[in-house]
């Protein structure tokens, strides 16, 4: 039996599943040597009834927001809904955007996020949970630049102009991939590629996940045939950093979905690419 299908009992089934995989955290040790149950947000959003999800509503195929019916839809969208289908609680999206993702979990905007690049930056305020699908970054230009850029290297000149989006892992990368180019860094909700479509930008980089989506979308662009691709990284799910029960239980959930090729399946619906 799938977890989509049990009803009665689901959570108590989840929570008990958690509770065995983490029961070295559940509890803390005051001075005086009693234990007591530790506070976490999973307390919260069963007691509420609510799961709050950041989401920049940005990012094609993962997360993209209708601003028509200020509604979301994406991979990622599909995650957390199944989520809170499982924890048996609604699902409510906050607007975020990259620069402040990080300082939205720390403040207590939302309970977590949606899929995130890991990175030791964010790490250093945020904590991550397992990772369920990985990215790589390329590059991409306007096609009558065809011929002119063809590897990793023809950005890396002075004359040259890449741009990315401010508070993205991208931003970072253009500065150690480019050091001799120029970077444009664009806040959102304007974005990078736009600046190469209006041709105030020669370049801008992305994960392959958005670039081939771009290219089928705008066919002004396309994917600069680097030899390879750079930077794999691993995404996972942005959480309040101390709270280590919340953690374990969305570990626990991922190992169970990955399991029961819940991740493989959302993957060919979104035609994700490794």
């Amino acid at each position: 039996m799938q977890i989509g299908e049990v009803s009665t009992g689901r959570r108590t089934w989840l929570l008990s599943a958690v509770i065995a995989a983490s029961s070295f955290s559940l509890f803390s040790v005051d001075s005086l040597g009693s234990a007591h149950a530790a506070d976490s947000v999973l307390d919260e959003i069963l007691a509420e009834g609510k799961l709050l999800v950041g989401t920049t509503g940005d990012w094609d195929p993962m997360t993209m927001k209708d601003p028509a019916t200020n509604t979301y839809k994406g991979y990622d969208i599909d995650v957390v809904t199944e989520l809170a289908k499982d924890l048996e609680v609604e699902v409510e999206f906050v607007a975020t955007d990259w620069k402040t993702l990080v300082n939205g979990i720390a403040a207590g905007k939302y309970h977590m996020t949606g899929s995130a690049s890991i990175s030791a930056a964010r790490a250093k305020a945020a904590g991550y949970t397992d990772s369920y699908f990985s990215l790589a970054t390329v590059p991409l230009t306007l096609k009558k630049n065809a011929g002119v850029f063809n590897d990793w290297t023809d950005l890396d000149m002075p004359e040259v102009t890449v741009a990315a989006t401010l508070g993205t892992t991208q931003e970072q990368q253009i500065k150690d991939f480019f050091p001799s180019a120029e970077h444009k860094i664009i806040e959102a909700p304007a974005r990078d590629f736009q600046e190469v479509l209006a041709g105030r930008a020669d370049a801008h980089i992305t994960s392959n996940v958005e670039a081939y989506k771009l290219v089928a979308k705008y066919d002004e662009l396309m994917v600069v045939p680097v030899a390879e691709p750079r930077a794999r990284t691993p995404i996972a799910m942005l959480v309040p950093q101390s709270d280590q029960v919340w953690i374990n239980f969305l570990n626990t959930w991922i190992k169970l979905k990955t399991e029961r090729g819940f991740f493989d399946e959302l993957g060919t619906k979104w035609q994700l690419s490794n």
